[in-house]
């Protein structure tokens, strides 16, 4: 059965188009990941399917429910976690959790159940009678994301469910997402962490300028750009020059500073190490780490949606 349906779907803000003729289906239990650029319409698509906003045309479907027709039946099935948080700092997170679960009119008993289940699964039981103000940014996104399941959805949408976390909220959510899906749960997130949409999702649509530009699993969009391959190095110091001396050199299309890493895109990455180690001999400098790359799903957004920066000759993902 298909969770989601979308088809044709445009909306307009007045001379602006946000989304032009798009189409797509998330089957039930996969964890879809929407990405795009700022702006590219995933917000607008989000707002439309879960019946905050309405399509200028098109339709969209949740579980077979017309999202437009049947906007109540249909939110009725699915947990909505936004970027933005929900909750109200000056309740504490088990006072937090059980207001979520009268809004969905779970009875008392089940509420109660489901809420400590819920803490748990999120490590934050210890932390119930606390209120929220005292909570990180991390811990806040837990609760959040647990007050977005305690109606047990069969569908849950996560927008930027890992942005700006510390470490141990972002495997404990991204944990929490594997768990569902093998539940059956459908999961449909947008994310910038293209590292993260790679690692969780089953399919993944890429959306740019208000259209969809590509929708697969990461590994066949991976395989449409096989050709572009890259090589990794880092050096014990700064390599002077080495920068301008390899752009110059053939079979290198790209070079990109990477935090203390540069990454050459070639066709040939055997040439470009072959240089690199050349340059390691003659100057003293001391390779601490080399590696090959094949293509990645960064690689295949930024030739989809050309989200570049050049500087100085170095080319960066924005």
């Amino acid at each position: 059965m298909l969770a989601i349906e979308v088809e044709k779907l445009s909306k307009r803000f007045g001379d602006f188009q946000a989304l032009s003729d798009v189409s797509f289906s998330v089957r039930e239990g996969e964890t879809f990941g929407f990405l795009g650029p700022n702006g590219a319409g995933k917000t607008t698509t989000i707002r439309i399917l879960t019946g905050i906003s309405r399509p200028t045309v098109g339709r969209a479907r949740i579980f077979g429910l017309d999202i437009v027709k049947e906007t109540i039946a249909a939110r009725e099935l699915m947990g909505i976690v936004h970027e933005v948080s929900n909750i109200y700092d000056d309740l504490t997170a088990w006072q937090n959790l059980m207001f979520s679960a009268e809004l969905y009119g779970i009875n008392r008993a089940t509420r109660k159940k489901r809420g400590r289940e819920f803490l748990e699964l999120f490590d934050l039981w210890g932390r119930r009678d606390d209120k929220a103000r005292v909570f990180s940014k991390g811990m806040k996104r837990r609760l959040t994301l647990a007050m977005g399941l305690i109606n047990e959805p069969r569908l849950l949408f996560l927008d930027e469910p890992t942005s700006g976390l510390d470490v141990q909220s972002n495997l404990i959510i991204r944990e929490v997402i594997r768990d569902l899906s093998s539940k059956g749960v459908t999961v449909f997130l947008t994310t910038h962490n293209i590292a993260e949409a790679n690692l969780i999702c089953d399919r993944v649509a890429i959306i740019n300028k208000g259209r969809i530009a590509a929708i697969d699993s990461p590994e066949k969009l991976k395989s449409t750009i096989q050709s572009v391959q890259s090589v990794e190095v880092a050096f014990d110091r700064a390599p002077p020059g080495l920068l301008d001396e390899l752009k110059a050199s053939t079979g290198i299309s790209e070079v990109r500073k990477e935090g203390d890493k540069l990454r050459f895109f070639t066709d040939d990455p055997s040439q470009v190490i072959g240089k690199l180690t050349e340059y390691a001999d003659l100057s003293g400098n001391r390779i601490v780490s080399l590696n090959t790359f094949g293509p990645s799903l960064e690689d295949v957004f930024i030739k989809l949606t050309g989200l570049e920066v050049h500087t100085k000759g170095v080319t960066t993902v924005e």
